[in-house]
Formats: C-alpha cells, sequence, structure tokens
C-alpha cells in the first residue's frame, strides 16, 4: 500500500506566505520582518528582537498611524505595553523593508503599511509580550543572583572581622567541648553491664543448694 503524498499542510503554508508577503510589481516583498534575518548582523537581529530600541517619543507620535481605532487613555498598563511594543515592531519592519527593498516607491511602502496594520498587528503584539516576558524572567534570574553573590559575600566580610573571629573562637570552644562530652557520656552508657538474674525456679526434687 502506497502512502499519499503529506499536501495537507500546504494551504496552511501558502495562507502564512500570503498573510506573510505581498505582490508589488511582480516583486515578492515579505511583511514578516524575520524572513531577512540571513541578511542581518547581530547588531540589527538584537535591535528588532528587543523592545524598547526606540524612542518613546517616535512610538508615541505613531500611536494613530497604526491604531486610529485605539482611545489610548482607556487602555489599562498591559495593553498599552503590548501595543506600544507592536508600533515599535511596525517601525522596525518598515525601516528593515525600505532598506531591503531599496526600489520600493513610496506608494509600494504605503501598501505594505496598510497590509501589515491588517495582518501583523495580533502578531506583533504576541511577540512583543512574549519578548517582555523573557526579558523579566532574565532579570529576575540575575536579581537573584545579585543577591546570592551580595550575601555570601557579606558573610565574608562578617567572618573575616577581628571582633568576629574573637567572638566565634569561645563559641568554637564551647561546641567541642559540649560535643566531647556528648561523646564520652553516650561512649559510658552503651559499654556499661546489666546483669540481670535470670530467676529461673528450681525443680521439684532437686538438691538445694
Amino acid at each position: 500500500m502506497t502512502a499519499a503524498p503529506a499536501t495537507s499542510s500546504d494551504p496552511d503554508l501558502q495562507r502564512r506566505l500570503q498573510q506573510d508577503s505581498i505582490q508589488l510589481g511582480g516583486k515578492t516583498v515579505y511583511l514578516n520582518p524575520f524572513l531577512y534575518w540571513r541578511r542581518f548582523d547581530a547588531n540589527t537581529d538584537r535591535w528588532l528582537r528587543e523592545p524598547g530600541q526606540l524612542p518613546e517619543e517616535q512610538i508615541a507620535a505613531n500611536r494613530r498611524r497604526f491604531y486610529p481605532e485605539l482611545d489610548w487613555d482607556q487602555l489599562d498598563p498591559q495593553e498599552r505595553l503590548a501595543k506600544d511594543g507592536a508600533v515599535e515592531m511596525f517601525l522596525k519592519s518598515l525601516e528593515l523593508i525600505s532598506t531591503f527593498n531599496p526600489d520600493l516607491s513610496a506608494g509600494h511602502l504605503l501598501e505594505v503599511e496598510r497590509k501589515m496594520a491588517v495582518t501583523k498587528k495580533r502578531a506583533f503584539e504576541r511577540w512583543v509580550m512574549k519578548a517582555l516576558r523573557r526579558r523579566q524572567q532574565a532579570e529576575a534570574r540575575e536579581r537573584r543572583r545579585f543577591d546570592r553573590d551580595r550575601s555570601l559575600r557579606a558573610w565574608r566580610e562578617w567572618l573575616g572581622l577581628a571582633v568576629t573571629r574573637q567572638a566565634l573562637v569561645p563559641a568554637a570552644t564551647l561546641l567541642v567541648l559540649a560535643v566531647g562530652a556528648g561523646w564520652w557520656w553516650g561512649s559510658q552508657q552503651s559499654c556499661r553491664q546489666v546483669i540481670v538474674d535470670p530467676g529461673v525456679p528450681a525443680l521439684p526434687g532437686s538438691p538445694s543448694p
């Protein structure tokens, strides 16, 4: 029996490619900035992936451009953070697209922006929230490591003080004496022999001692 070719994933792949690209003048332009990653250097990759790389003033000035339907004053802090991050991703993506497609006209770039505003909002928001969670987790790990190192350093400094050593010597001596006394008392208890009379009664008719 011959297995049928696995084509069930092709429609999904085609749909994703349609969302992540646009045809302009017979040329395919990718809307997903991560599809250009082979052409990135390390600095560009970090600049794209890390939120907070653009000035807050630039992000605030472009909020209405990508979210004209929102009342930003009504957003809770978490929503504002996600959407500000998405605005930053829009700006970064457009900059990368224009850099890697220098022949695009202003009209073409406007078409790119319009399609991105429809297809990439939710994806950018999810990406930003994941990136922020990763950053928070990394910062929490760094804080724990710093607190641990600071505690160890404080203990070493405390133990290195002359006053501390003077106070610890009598305490250590008492501890050694207490341990030694406990060991001696325990050894005496284990070595003590206890003689117990078995108390077996004499048999009838047996001679008395």
